[in-house]
């Protein structure tokens, strides 16, 4: 479980402010993104984290994304409040460290082993090769990609939030930057990578609804995802 929540103080961004009364309408109109969040996240943590507790740290992202937006919400604040409420959650899950330690172990030999196997076979290995090469079954094998998916999320997930702080309070110039080199180091990624990033970010898409929409299978997808994540991350870092 969880910690208890603590809600937080309100946070200034400057002289724009929500009378309580108004952030209580504004955290029930827009609950739905926490939701939205939550079932973004939940084949990513799986049973590892009470859907309750979701809720719980999500609305906190939501109410932090009202204090420090700024201004009165308009078009733009869904977005940002997406990316705040799923942030939070994130953080939430890092800080009590919910991947026991055997289970990233396991994670970083099954990323050797991809690897060992790719070399050795000239391909990218099969679920059934994986498996029998680290003797362990389907649904492990699965668990452990998604383990080292969400290491792969963390750098991105910085990055973008990062990117969206700054374009609070920016000038139209600043924020114009910011979104060209998004596209920018989007547009030079494999057609493929390109299109799962834009599903599961863009779209909202979780790791199983993408492996419908591209008819692969949930394992292959969890791998291209982390794949992509790293790229884009290497190309933002780099400008």
């Amino acid at each position: 479980m969880l910690a208890t929540t603590q809600w937080p103080e309100p946070e200034q961004t400057g002289n724009f402010s929500f009378s309580p009364a108004q952030e209580s309408m504004l955290l029930n109109r827009y609950s739905y993104i926490v939701k939205r969040a939550a079932g973004h996240l939940r084949s990513l943590v799986g049973s590892m984290v009470d859907k309750d507790d979701l809720q719980q740290i999500g609305l906190m992202g939501l109410l932090s994304a009202l204090r420090r937006y700024g201004r009165d919400v308009d078009e733009q604040f869904e977005s940002y409040a997406f990316k705040r409420v799923r942030g939070a959650m994130l953080d939430e899950f890092r800080r009590i460290d919910w991947r026991p330690r055997q289970l990233r172990q396991q994670s970083h030999q099954l990323r050797d082993k991809s690897r060992e196997l790719t070399r050795q076979l000239g391909r990218i290995p099969t679920d059934d090769e994986l498996c029998e090469a680290m003797g362990i079954d389907g649904a492990t094998l699965l668990e452990l990609q998604y383990v080292g998916q969400a290491e792969a999320m963390e750098s991105l997930d910085l990055l973008l939030e990062q990117q969206a702080d700054a374009q609070l309070g920016s000038t139209n110039l600043n924020q114009l930057e910011l979104k060209l080199s998004l596209k920018k180091a989007m547009s030079s990624l494999p057609e493929r990578n390109k299109l799962l990033l834009q599903l599961y970010y863009a779209h909202e898409l979780n790791m199983k609804e993408i492996a419908l929409v591209l008819q692969l299978t949930e394992s292959r997808v969890c791998q291209l995802h982390k794949q992509s994540v790293e790229m884009l991350s290497k190309k933002l870092a780099q400008w």
